[in-house]
């Protein structure tokens, strides 16, 4: 068995095997990552671009994430937020990280969201418990996730097409090195690391 799974041909199987198995796993790939945040989305993107195609890749692994962002933030908005309201106002240090996470403007969000790395389930559990708007929110949220799986397809898409065409995967390691930069600067800036 350890044996198969280390071969070229079990892992395109299993690939053509998923491909034919509907819109339903990939999303769900998708969806449940924003629960279990040691699950890589880069894999789970670039796996459902290895089988579903750039543009449907894309696009299943956009709607799961989504769906999971919102599923988690709206439990936790709905059923933890007294608690942890009645939880902050007791601890100096609590009460002080729910201010800074309610005063952050939309574009360091934005940033936040877009990084690669960053774990989905805490981003959602954060705001999920404060006072920031749900709306606002709820919009960064999508705008953000289409363009980190809209570039994680990218590179999911380069590992597919670099067995032709190697400039693929330079392009998508550059941009994925300039997010990681990026992702760095923002988190210097609001003293996120």
């Amino acid at each position: 068995m350890i044996t198969e799974i280390t071969t070229l041909e079990f892992w395109i199987n299993l690939i053509e095997k998923y491909g034919d198995a509907g819109i339903l796993p990939p999303i769900f790939l998708a969806f449940i990552e924003a629960f279990l945040p040691p699950l890589p989305l880069i894999a789970i993107v670039s796996f459902n671009v290895a089988a579903h195609g750039p543009f449907l890749g894309f696009l299943y692994s956009w709607i799961g994430s989504c769906l999971g962002c919102t599923v988690v933030f709206y439990f936790m908005r709905h059923f933890f937020h007294r608690i942890f309201a009645r939880f902050a106002d007791n601890h100096a240090k609590i009460e002080k990280a729910k201010l800074w996470v309610e005063s952050i403007n939309r574009i360091t969000l934005f940033m936040i969201i877009i990084m690669p790395f960053t774990p989905s389930a805490f981003v959602n559990f954060a705001f999920g418990v404060s006072d920031y708007d749900e709306k606002k929110y709820l919009i960064t949220l999508y705008q953000a996730k289409l363009f980190m799986i809209g570039s994680l397809a990218l590179f999911g898409h380069s590992l597919v097409a670099a067995i032709e065409n190697p400039w693929f995967l330079i392009i998508s390691v550059i941009l994925l090195i300039v997010m990681i930069c990026l992702s760095r600067i923002v988190a210097k800036r609001n003293q996120i690391s």
